[in-house]
């Protein structure tokens, strides 16, 4: 079996540039995803940040599909807690009329955020309905075909692509690939948010045994890591040491991944609750392009993973692209 390989860029805004830099260089780094053949090329959703600048995947999607010819380009993820399953479809079906059979709308689980954006996001909202709720009535909307005993039967997303777009449920635990087994869909792990490697390998085993095959799909498991490729070992050491992973542990035992120490800390103060702080290296998968090779071989083989997306955060723009011309490389045979 060949490797998928894939790619998530998050619009960092790293220190001295501005959000137009991000920008501009999500939009180079996407053609010369194109240009090696990856398969796929996600943009993520974060609100209220100042590191990063994709608040609106939707609208960077429409972007990049008139700066690309071939790539599929799509969200990971959208954080459909926040939104009306409607509305998402109609924007997904708006970019799948235009750009036919290249759109993938991948949903997220988390907030996007501080409790200060989700509360500006859900301004109005009394009654939310549950996330399982809204990822049905998604599945349904995009395909505009919804089940005889819907209120809402009748109803039309307008427009209707020639290809519906393929929905992909996002998130880390096994609460998360419960859900996406459950609704028949493809499932990405997020193993860049948690290493843990026995919730990685729980999400994975809840995923297949609750897979529901009467909706006439097939399991489909993605792994979304941290990833740096470099021309020594020594300088793919150097460039993730510089990288930490910073949670939010609440009182509650709702436990959150953010950026840095001070958002931690944010959100702390904004939800008005007790919480620890936990700060420690950053899970990535790091070396020259052979031994990253033989790393996700052997993740692929142990795991059954479909596809890899790789996120990689490097501060210095060349080295980033040059992290992904040489994992190009490494699969050069197999990339598919």
């Amino acid at each position: 079996m060949g490797i998928k390989l894939s790619i998530l860029d998050q619009s960092v805004v790293f220190p001295g540039e501005t959000a137009y830099d991000a920008f501009q260089h999500t939009v180079e780094l996407v053609q010369k995803a194109e240009s090696l053949d990856y398969h796929r090329f996600w943009v993520s959703e974060h609100h209220d940040s100042e590191q990063v600048a994709g608040s609106s995947p939707e609208v960077l999607i429409s972007h990049l599909l008139a700066k690309t010819e071939r790539i599929r380009i799509g969200s990971g993820g959208i954080m459909l807690q926040h939104y009306s399953p409607y509305k998402v479809a109609e924007n997904f079906n708006v970019l799948a009329t235009l750009a036919p059979g290249r759109v993938d709308l991948g949903i997220g689980r988390a907030p996007g955020g501080l409790p200060r954006s989700t509360k500006a996001l859900q301004q109005g909202i009394t009654e939310a309905a549950t996330l399982a709720e809204k990822l049905n009535d998604l599945q349904q909307f995009v395909r505009n075909d919804l089940h005889a005993e819907h209120p809402l039967k009748g109803l039309r997303v307008s427009p209707i692509p020639p290809t519906p777009v393929d929905i992909y449920v996002l998130g880390a635990s096994s609460a998360s690939a419960q859900s996406a087994a459950e609704s028949g869909l493809p499932y990405v792990f997020a193993q860049f948010i948690n290493g843990d490697q026995s919730i990685a390998e729980a999400a994975f085993e809840a995923y297949h045994a609750h897979f529901n095959s009467d909706k006439g799909t097939r399991p489909q498991l993605l792994l979304a890591l941290s990833l740096i490729v470099a021309d020594s070992e020594e300088e793919a050491n150097e460039l993730a040491g510089e990288y930490k992973n910073v949670k939010i542990h609440l009182e509650n035992g709702k436990t959150l991944t953010v950026g840095t120490l001070e958002q931690a800390e944010e959100y702390g103060r904004q939800t008005q609750a007790k919480f620890t702080v936990e700060e420690k290296q950053a899970e990535i998968t790091r070396g020259t392009k052979e031994t990253v090779r033989q790393k996700l071989l052997e993740l692929q083989q142990k795991y059954s993973i479909d596809e890899f997306i790789v996120t990689t955060s490097v501060k210095d723009f060349s080295k980033r692209l040059r992290s992904f011309e040489l994992l190009s490389e490494a699969f050069a045979e197999s990339l598919v």
